[in-house]
């Protein structure tokens, strides 16, 4: 794979490619192992959802307002922010669907 296919990827969702610098480390490390909390993951990840979304909306608003931006600039940024929030409900509704599996298994 060359890197610049994975460029793009980590712009959507920071950390998927590679550790993430929340101090998630590898099962087989030294040292104490101070993994992100879920809840933390999660959160980082709608905030940069949120911040794709954000940046959709202002160079649309720049371009309709006439201000010197290209409309394949708008269409890129618009086309991030929409993967990206297909991917978060993607995570949400696996999440939902293994919480409900666990939820069927007999005690």
């Amino acid at each position: 794979m060359m890197a610049g296919s994975i460029l793009p990827t980590q712009r959507l969702v920071p950390g998927l490619i590679e550790p993430s610098s929340l101090g998630v480390r590898s099962p087989g490390s030294e040292g104490d192992v101070k993994g992100a909390k879920f809840s933390d993951m999660i959160a980082d990840l709608v905030s940069s959802v949120n911040g794709a979304q954000k940046e959709s909306a202002a160079i649309q608003q720049a371009f309709v307002s006439g201000e010197p931006v290209e409309l394949h600039q708008v269409m890129i940024k618009a086309e991030e922010a929409g993967v990206s929030t297909e991917l978060l409900l993607q995570i949400r509704n696996r999440l939902v669907d293994a919480y409900r599996e666990i939820m069927r298994m007999p005690m």
